[in-house]
């Protein structure tokens, strides 16, 4: 923004009007360094109101765990105590699925057991209603 007045000759020093922009530049740093102070800080969390949640009453009880052996001979023990017969077994089961919380059966066979004994016991424990029923110590038959 310059305005050269004269007459062009050389040897006149010619007079120049320039407008002084120091003041303007000055003004312009200033009102940008109040911008900058006077925006708020920018927070890089987003505030949610979430849920709280209740601690329950009591703590569940841990469910009752019957085991059920099968001996390498064909024995089953109820809780490592040995049932004379498989009627005693049958109305054992009977008695498990018939309950409204039913116990956890954990089913062990032994290694050397035959997979008919071990099948009978599955087939009552089926018979009879009992849904939470696993097998258990499977690690014995990985060589």
């Amino acid at each position: 923004m310059a305005m050269n007045i004269g007459s062009g000759s050389a040897s006149d020093p010619e007079p120049m009007i320039d407008i002084n922009t120091t003041p303007l530049i000055d003004v312009m740093l200033v009102l940008l360094i109040m911008l900058i102070i006077t925006i708020p800080v920018q927070l890089h969390s987003v505030n949610l109101n979430l849920p709280v949640s209740r601690p329950a009453a009591a703590p569940p009880q841990p469910p009752v765990v019957v085991t059920i052996d099968v001996d390498f001979d064909g024995t089953v023990l109820w809780n490592g105590e040995a049932l004379p017969d498989h009627q005693a077994l049958e109305a054992r089961l009977q008695k498990a699925g018939a309950e409204a919380d039913q116990p956890e059966v954990h089913l062990r066979p032994n290694k050397l057991a035959e997979y008919e004994h071990v099948a009978a016991v599955l087939a009552s424990a089926q018979r009879h209603g009992v849904t939470k029923l696993g097998v258990v110590g499977n690690e014995q038959f990985v060589n």
